[in-house]
């Protein structure tokens, strides 16, 4: 358990880890493609860690140096039988895009989670993979799973669910298929999968009609490796910009940091609510487009967010939620239906923690009500995580503004930004572990 208290203000230049879920995809590619791959500021959280295990467990030689890490790729259809269950922890991302690939194995595998990622619909992914005459078994639809790896078939299929893993999962199984497979994705999510793929030479083509995007898989093609520089992760950036914003007398900077289109809602939302960002240096990475983030303290205004805007930042609601009750007027976010879905129920924690930090707070179907704060400081309060990082890390800035904010379960933060406590610090925060 940890203390957040009361702040004078954020200022300085915040180390923001690398981007999660290129950081996962950054030990996935790099491991089934030919030659050696060395990856700088890789995120090595817990998640992500789970990931490079388990492909150490797959006879893929990973080296671990202090800045980077060094892949010795096998290609494509070369991984080898793990020779235990692969245990991915509380890493949903791992768990389905695992699954994918290795329905097209030539072993078997159980992929185990903890109890959290055991609570989680997995059936998302493998419905779609056996279709693909993947044989799968799950535990009433979520983990342990037993894959049976075997030759797969190519698929057409369309993608209804606002998720960039069951996506993924579905292109890393097509990559073993010989034909050709076509992919339909009715809403806009994270492209870091087809970025990288593209970039390490698939045979991968992508199109966009209307409000659809027609992604196609044409497999067996050898990926050859290259180096790859993950660029900061702007989830986590989230925290620390919402902190500078709702404080006062804070001015912080945040280098080359993850802008990709299909996941910058957390920028628009808080421009639409006056926050004071400024990005600069703009600039590719590895086709990822990355820049600066420079932010000031500012007077938030409370907002109404359609449902496109969870489509674009799902993740950072939590955050959001407390920069809304940090404005001047009420907020509405729609559409957050994903949200029951992620570590915990997300959504029902938002709101039983603002609730007991004096924020009236209501849920009408999978739409969120925010009204700001009544009181500018409480009494020592619990904040209950369920061992969820970004629930955490969300009321720590929370607590940065109103004081006295017991958060439990602070070791869930290792999940995405192990030195979260450290660097919060460092710019002016005031976290006491307990």
């Amino acid at each position: 358990m940890f203390s957040s208290k009361i702040v004078s203000g954020f200022n300085g230049e915040i180390n923001i880890p690398g981007d999660k879920s290129i950081s996962h995809r950054s030990i996935i590619i790099p491991s089934i493609s030919k030659g050696i791959c060395e990856i700088s500021n890789i995120l090595k959280s817990q998640d992500v860690m789970h990931t490079l295990n388990a492909f150490r467990l797959m006879g893929v030689k990973i080296e671990e140096l202090k800045n980077k890490i060094i892949i010795h790729g096998r290609g494509l259809n070369s991984l080898q039988k793990p020779n235990r269950e692969i245990q991915l922890g509380n890493s949903g991302t791992s768990a389905r895009l695992l699954a994918g690939l290795l329905s097209a194995q030539k072993f078997n595998t159980t992929l185990l989670g903890d109890k959290s990622l055991s609570l989680r619909p997995m059936k998302r992914i493998t419905d779609p993979l056996k279709l693909m005459n993947a044989k799968i078994e799950t535990s009433n639809g979520c983990l342990p799973i037993k894959i049976y790896g075997r030759e797969l078939q190519n698929i057409e299929i369309r993608i209804d669910i606002p998720s960039a893993q069951i996506k993924s999962g579905i292109i890393l199984a097509a990559l073993n298929v010989k034909d050709k497979s076509t992919i339909f994705e009715t809403n806009i999510t994270r492209n870091h999968t087809e970025i990288m793929l593209e970039s390490f030479g698939a045979n991968i083509d992508i199109s966009k009609k209307n409000n659809e995007t027609k992604i196609v898989v044409k497999g067996k093609k050898e990926l050859l490796a290259k180096n790859i520089e993950v660029p900061g992760d702007l989830s986590s950036s989230a925290f620390f910009i919402v902190a500078a914003s709702i404080n006062q007398n804070s001015k912080i900077k945040l280098k080359n940091i993850n802008i990709n289109p299909t996941r910058n809602g957390i920028i628009l939302a808080l421009d639409k609510m006056g926050a004071k960002i400024n990005l600069t240096n703009k600039k590719f990475i590895n086709n990822e487009k990355v820049a600066d983030i420079f932010v000031k303290s500012s007077k938030l205004h409370g907002c109404e967010l359609d449902e496109k805007f969870a489509k674009l930042m799902i993740d950072e609601y939590p955050i959001l939620s407390v920069a809304a009750a940090c404005a001047d007027s009420p907020s509405v976010f729609k559409g957050l239906s994903e949200l029951r879905l992620k570590e915990s129920n997300r959504l029902e924690l938002i709101k039983t923690n603002l609730l007991r930090c004096g924020c009236y707070c209501e849920i009408k179907g999978d739409d969120l009500f925010i009204n700001p704060l009544n009181k500018t400081e409480v009494n020592q309060l619990n904040i209950k995580t369920n061992f969820d990082h970004r629930i955490a890390m969300a009321f720590a800035v929370m607590g940065s503004k109103i004081g006295n904010l017991m958060i439990q379960d602070p070791d869930s933060i290792k999940t995405s930004f192990p030195n979260f406590v450290d660097e919060f610090n460092k710019a002016g925060g005031n976290i006491i572990e307990k």
